[in-house]
Parts: C-alpha cells; structure tokens; sequence
C-alpha cells in the first residue's frame, strides 16, 4: 500500500478550509490512521484535537505529545483512569473529555477515580444513540438521568453531549438522511436541557459521512460544535468516494483518494483469471472489493474486477495481463486499510517515494 503525497495534502487543505469557512471545530478520529505524523498534520492546519476510541490509542496521543484529546467512547477501566488523572495532573496543558452513557457508567468511572490524588476532574460527555444505533442513551429521559448522575460525581465534570450519526444509516438515500436529521434534532433538543458545568459546552457529532448535515443542524446552537471526521485525509475509491458530503453536494470542493494497494499478477490458471499477491491480509474489503485501476507501465484497466480475496491472493478477471504485471488497485475504507501496514510509503505524481508513515496500531 501506499499513499498519494499531494492527495494527502490536498484532503488536510480542504477539509481544514472547510470547518473554517462554517465556524466549527474539527478534532479528526485518529484510529483512521494511527499515524501521528499525519495527526501533527492535521493539527498544524487547524484541527482542534485528536478524537481516539480506546485508552492504548489516547496512550499514542499522549506519547506523541497531543494536548487536547477527545475519546469517543466511556473509559470505565479504573488503571486507566488513575492514569489519566496523573496525566492531567502531570501537564496543565493536557485536555481531555471521555464519553457516558449510563447511569452505572459515571458511577464507575467517579468510585475509580476517588481512588485518586488528582485535583481535576474528568471532562465527560453524555452519549446520546438512538433505537438499533450502537452506544448511547437509548431515550432521551435516560440521557438526562446519566446526566443528573455526573453532576452528582464530584470526580467528573459534565462539559457536553455526544453521539455518532453514521451507526443510523448507511447510504444517502432519502430515508437515511431523513433518520440522521431526526436523530441530530434530538441531540440539539438535549443540549437544551443539559445542566452543564462549564460556560463553553461541546456538542460532538459525526463520521465522515454527514457533516453537512451536522452542520446545518447543529450549527446554531451557541456551543462549540466539534466534529470527528476521520477518513477525509485518506479519503478512498470506494464507500467514501460516493458518501462524502462533498460528493454529494458536487462543485469544485471535493477530496482525493489517497491510498493505493500495488499487486503483482503471480498465475493465470484459467482463461479470463489472473492470481494476484495480494488478499485480506494486505488490503481492505469490508466496504467493498478493491477495484483494478491500471498496469503498470501499459495504461488503464477497463472492465476488470476483483472478484473475492483470500488471506493472501485476489482473484482478477476480464484483465489482459500477464504473469509479473503490477497492478494498482483502488482501495475501500481507510479505517481498515492502515492497520494492515506498519510502515507506508508516501509517493508523488512521479511514483518516487518521498516519505515513510508509521502506524501505531
């Protein structure tokens, strides 16, 4: 696999402009990548942090020196508490707001963390999901019960609300988007009632798929808006490449796909078939099959498909190739791409390789 260094750029550019242009905040998913190289990118055009989902992905953030740190998920692993509190403790710079989504949850995270010695208290947000969704207060009387039991931890500070949109839907089909608006209508009536603690609550939204629409929703409400869009900087030739709000909407504005999986054609046992050295191991498939794009050194690829992956093959047909042609592959899904590589190779439009990401999965 490698990765397109001026898509790369491009992306980081276009999104940065974007939540600029609208008035929000954008702390990107970083479990996208695992990359802190491309983290510190994101960073330095603007990102108002980093979002992770588990505590070994916050250790990463906070090895490579991130300060503001959203975890998109409830941290009730009572070790880890007790070292973030040292963290926060450790550096005043450090910030850091986790998520909760029941009652029993704040009970657990605030009886850990009384174990403590640490002066601040954890910045929470309540979760709110919805019917057949993944994580969050199913109802919304149930949030503000969750909400009421922070208030009532001395060791936890309630600073917002939470959810994720893109476990509703799944397409941008007139239903999908309609249960999306209803849903982030609910979220904006809950923040109305939320006791909050702070004088600058967070409402914390989105995948990469709908922040348009989060936007539109959830813009006026006079709190920080903080979106978590993680896949724009890699952006994909697949599910992506159709469920970008800036497909959608169409015009000028649009992202690149940055990674590409390189392949070479090892048998041709049949007529129409050709093996490839490359399967599941090395290449996404959860959203969608990689998709042949050229040979290299002989030009496009059409009507060519991969057909299935096994751990370590793909099986193309209607290609006219050869035992030992290269084959560049069009690649689905960036959060189950990278972690499949340790160390990726970043190429210009020349094909040299001008730079090296690790990923720390």
């Amino acid at each position: 696999m490698t990765l397109d260094a001026d898509a790369l750029r491009h992306n980081i550019a276009t999104m940065a402009d974007w939540v600029a242009d609208v008035g929000v905040h954008l702390a990107p998913h970083g479990k996208t990548t695992m990359a802190p190289a491309l983290w510190q990118r994101q960073l330095d055009a603007g990102a108002w942090g980093i979002t992770v989902a588990n505590l070994p992905q916050l250790r990463v953030a906070r090895a490579f020196g991130v300060r503001r740190v959203l975890l998109a998920n409830a941290l009730i692993d009572a070790p880890g508490l007790a070292w973030v509190a040292a963290e926060l403790d450790r550096d005043p710079e450090f910030s850091f707001v986790s998520w909760v989504d029941s009652v029993r949850s704040a009970e657990l995270m605030d009886a850990a963390l009384r174990g403590t010695t640490s002066a601040r208290p954890i910045d929470v947000c309540v979760e709110l999901g919805a019917s057949g969704g993944r994580t969050g207060a199913r109802e919304d009387g149930e949030a503000m019960a969750v909400a009421d039991a922070v208030c009532r931890a001395p060791s936890l500070r309630l600073v917002g609300v939470a959810g994720y949109e893109g476990a509703l839907a799944h397409d941008a089909s007139p239903a999908a988007l309609a249960a999306v608006e209803a849903y982030l209508h609910r979220l904006a009536a809950l923040h109305e009632r939320i006791p909050y603690e702070t004088a600058e609550p967070i409402v914390t939204v989105d995948g990469s798929s709908y922040f348009d629409q989060v936007v539109d929703v959830l813009g006026g409400l006079g709190a920080q808006l903080v979106l978590r869009s993680g896949s724009y900087v890699i952006h994909d030739d697949g599910f992506y490449r159709a469920m970008s709000p800036f497909a959608r909407l169409g015009g000028r504005q649009q992202l690149r796909s940055a990674m590409h999986g390189w392949a070479r054609v090892i048998s041709r046992p049949e007529p129409g078939l050709a093996l490839l050295d490359a399967g599941r191991r090395d290449l996404p498939f959860d959203e969608g099959l990689p998709e042949p794009q050229r040979v290299c050194g002989r030009g496009p690829l059409t009507d060519a498909r991969i057909t299935g992956l096994n751990d370590q093959h793909a099986f193309l047909e209607g290609a006219t190739v050869g035992i030992g042609d290269v084959v560049r592959l069009g690649l689905s899904h960036p959060c189950t791409a990278m972690d499949k590589w340790t160390l990726i190779p970043v190429v210009d439009e020349a094909g040299t390789v001008v730079d090296l990401i690790r990923t720390w999965f």
